[in-house]
């Protein structure tokens, strides 16, 4: 088994400063000296942290303080340049009490936005409960929604660069894994090897739960592998992923042992032109429900409407789903550069298989930038 270790981008603190005087702006729109910054993504979006565990209160000017604990002291150190470290040695609640309240004795703190689409209600009355031990009015707190996913949607170009890494890891380990599949193969062992093939070449951990679907699996969208083995003259679905420094790359291919079916071989190329009508159609300015419509409307007139169960495809970023979707049943978001996505369509047959193609695209200033390279075309995907 190839051993290669894909170069990746190094990440510098630049695109953090940045994202955090963008994020400035829209607390003061909004109203919130401080926010409070809870997910974990968010955390990494802003600092490069990727530890988890901790969270960030973000001041009108000034460092940044990440409030984290003694496990991640030596972790955090390339963070220190650009923020300050608080190290709690009890509640994490607690610990934001106490930095909220140096704010707060410094008059700075008038209003503490916390991530309302984030924070459970569980979190929100500790936080509560910590002001008021803190002798901090409750008044203080702000319940915010979407201030730093609103940025984490337009991908910069380090982040770009970090999607095409993963994608780059993610097809070198299906190439060094294709030719190690064998009938008889169980859906465990084909993902047990692919998963191998994605680390040993720099992805922290799968993107997602791969999916390897043997068979009529493949009419499963969300299918999860089991003990069903490849089988010679029937199809293979693989839709796999890899992460690089947080950063999600996604795509699928359906694959067929030997003679494909009438059938099989059919729906394989209406998918395949449903996915090219849909990438003719992505650009700067697009509403999203325009581009699911170049695909579906190409299945439905072809008959297999009804099979295509699902959007056209998401967001891609330190989530393996982001927004924009893509999708008939959203409302029509308008695509804008920097917008990284999957365009996906895909076609089930109950008892017979499916076919999902599924390739990463960039939104850019005048078009479209293709992140992945595989080949699509059936003769490719005969094995």
């Amino acid at each position: 088994m190839a051993k290669r270790r894909s170069r990746t981008p190094a990440r510098n603190e630049s695109p953090f400063k940045g994202r955090v005087t963008r994020l400035r702006a829209l607390m003061r729109e909004v109203g919130v000296s401080h926010l409070l910054v809870t997910d974990p993504n968010d955390v990494a979006y802003l600092t490069g942290f990727l530890g988890g565990d901790s969270f960030l209160l973000v001041p009108p000017s000034g460092k940044p303080t990440i409030i984290s604990d003694g496990r991640y002291d030596v972790e955090l150190d390339p963070q220190r340049p650009m923020c300050k470290i608080f190290l709690r040695t009890g509640s994490i609640y607690k610990a934001v009490a106490d930095v909220a309240g140096a704010e707060h004795d410094a008059r700075n703190l008038y209003r503490l936005g916390v991530q309302g689409e984030h924070v459970t209600l569980q979190g929100r009355d500790a936080i509560k409960k910590a002001f008021k031990k803190a002798r901090l009015p409750e008044s203080k707190l702000y319940a915010t929604e979407g201030l730093v996913g609103d940025l984490r949607e337009r991908k910069d170009a380090s982040e770009i660069a970090l999607i095409r890494a993963a994608a780059k890891i993610q097809e070198e380990a299906l190439e060094a894994t294709l030719p190690q599949i064998q009938i008889g193969m169980t859906e465990f062992e084909v993902c047990a090897v692919l998963e191998y093939e994605m680390k040993v070449r720099g992805s922290t951990a799968p993107g997602f739960t791969t999916i390897v679907a043997a068979q009529a699996n493949g009419a499963l969208p969300h299918y999860r592998p089991g003990t069903t083995r490849v089988k010679r003259g029937e199809p293979l679905l693989i839709d796999w992923g890899a992460i690089v420094d947080g950063y999600h790359s996604d795509m699928c291919r359906t694959f067929n042992f030997g003679r494909w079916s009438a059938q099989m071989r059919e729906i394989y190329e209406i998918v395949r032109e449903a996915q090219r009508l849909a990438i003719n159609a992505l650009g700067p300015g697009v509403p999203t429900r325009e581009v699911d419509r170049a695909a579906r409307d190409h299945i439905t007139k072809h008959g297999y409407g009804k099979e295509y169960n699902h959007g056209l495809g998401h967001g891609l970023g330190l989530q393996v789903h982001e927004e924009p979707r893509l999708s008939h049943m959203t409302a029509d978001d308008v695509l804008e550069p920097g917008h990284v996505v999957t365009i996906e369509p895909g076609i089930y047959l109950p008892g017979i298989g499916g076919v999902r193609i599924e390739d990463d695209y960039a939104v850019t200033e005048r078009g479209r930038q293709r992140l992945t390279t595989l080949p699509t075309d059936i003769e490719w995907c005969t094995l």
